[in-house]
């Protein structure tokens, strides 16, 4: 099996690249067969954007702080860990997103596209949901959108839903709601198409990040999900992100 590493910027996820590929040999991302990601979630997110263009297998071992979406890390049967791994094929959120001077911005979000407020004033915005206004004014300190691999991450700190992958629904989550206060957000098909408007954007100016990539001064953002684009991410056999996802419902 031909295998391409990479890594994140970390000391310690960089000698581990040198020692693996010592031992199982480096290869181009053209002739791979799988991707090994040696580092944290953030590295993950990133190499996942990157694989849009091939589509290839992605296995991660964890060098980092956080990582839901990683493997343990161990240079023993990595062969056999990747043959006998589970997949779990992920659909990115595609984000369209106009700013208050009418310049367009584009990102792929794996986890989450949030709304979020930039100064002191809380954040106004309107929700549109399949081009129907269903919220005229959330006040909140930003709002997200989340996929199920995602729905564990900012969502979850946000006391949005957590969403078995495979469950074809997108959590659209309110961060620290004012108006309406009780209103904890919404379960959607994945098939939808979410819009924010953002309200009085000149005194109360927001910004919005797909994963790791920012837009400031955002007058409008829409959010889906792009079935167009599979990353099959794989995890070591029984210990897949469904099984993750379940764990996760069940922690302190």
């Amino acid at each position: 099996m031909k295998l391409h590493f990479v890594a994140s910027t970390h000391a310690e996820s960089i000698s581990r690249l040198d020692a693996l590929s010592q031992q199982y040999g480096q290869y181009s991302v053209e002739e791979a067969e799988v991707i090994v990601v040696l580092g944290g979630d953030g590295q993950m997110l990133h190499t996942m954007r990157e694989s849009i263009r091939h589509g290839k297998p992605l296995f991660g071992m964890n060098c980092g702080r956080v990582g839901f979406l990683m493997n343990d890390f161990s240079d023993a049967d990595l062969l056999e860990r990747i043959k006998t791994a589970e997949t779990a094929p992920l659909h990115p959120l595609r984000l369209h997103a106009t700013d208050i001077s009418g310049v367009t911005h584009s990102a792929i979000a794996i986890n989450e596209v949030s709304l979020l407020r930039q100064t002191h004033n809380a954040a106004h915005c309107a929700i549109y949901i399949n081009d129907v206004l269903e919220m005229d004014m959330l006040v909140c300190d930003g709002v997200l959108v989340a996929t199920p691999a995602g729905s564990t991450a900012y969502n979850l700190s946000a006391h949005g839903p957590i969403l078995p992958i495979g469950a074809d629904l997108l959590a659209l989550t309110p961060i620290s709601p004012f108006r309406p206060r009780r209103w904890r957000g919404a379960l959607l098909p994945a098939g939808s198409k979410v819009r924010f408007e953002v309200l009085e954007a000149d005194f109360r100016p927001q910004s919005v990040t797909a994963d790791n990539i920012e837009f400031r001064d955002i007058a409008s953002a829409l959010i889906t999900q792009d079935d167009n684009i599979t990353i099959p991410l794989l995890h070591d056999e029984g210990h897949g992100l469904s099984k993750r996802i379940i764990s996760e419902q069940f922690t302190a």
